[in-house]
């Protein structure tokens, strides 16, 4: 499986409690995608949110979202582990 981060640039209203809940609702249906969500970060100030996922593509990992939550990464690219 590759290695994504998922980044979405200006989520309105955001707030650890809505990006802890969104993240639970991921976790929830990512499965049925073949995709596992591994962590996030994220900033309140500017509503920038970052997702590391597992997945065999990167359209699967936008499923996950679309299915979860409706709130769809503005960009998602292919990373690597470093040291």
């Amino acid at each position: 499986m590759a290695l994504f981060m998922d980044v979405h640039e200006k989520v309105e209203g955001l707030t650890a409690e809505a990006v802890a809940g969104a993240h639970q609702r991921d976790l929830a249906v990512q499965a049925a995608h073949g995709v596992n969500y591994l962590q996030y970060w994220f900033d309140e100030g500017s509503g920038k949110v970052f997702c590391l996922v597992e997945a065999p593509n990167a359209e699967a990992a936008a499923a996950v979202h679309r299915e979860a939550h409706g709130l769809l990464a503005d960009s998602i690219t292919p990373v690597k582990h470093g040291q």
